[in-house]
């Protein structure tokens, strides 16, 4: 490897270095098994009351999937969030 080289690596190692980094909070949510599993306004609702419960944060992502079940479809939310000011631990 040339000093050219060498010194581009070194330059792209120093920016890397410099890229914060951060963990985000998240929980997933379901309604109960059984009946009603698959009640999307009902999990909505209760989405936005365990957000509410949070207090003050900060919502990054929220993604929907379906789970098949033998009972039938159960929607599920997961929220990832963080809180403002707060330190993440890494």
């Amino acid at each position: 490897m040339t000093a050219k080289e060498k010194a581009r690596t070194a330059k792209k190692t120093k920016k890397q270095k410099r890229i914060p980094a951060w963990t985000a909070l998240h929980f997933s949510l379901a309604n109960p098994e059984g009946s009603g599993q698959g009640g999307v306004p009902r999990l909505l609702n209760r989405l936005a009351d365990e957000i509410r419960s949070l207090g003050e944060v900060e919502v990054m992502d929220i993604t929907f999937h379906t789970e098949v079940t033998d009972d039938g479809n159960r929607p599920q939310f997961t929220v990832y969030y963080y809180r403002p000011g707060a330190k993440a631990p890494l």
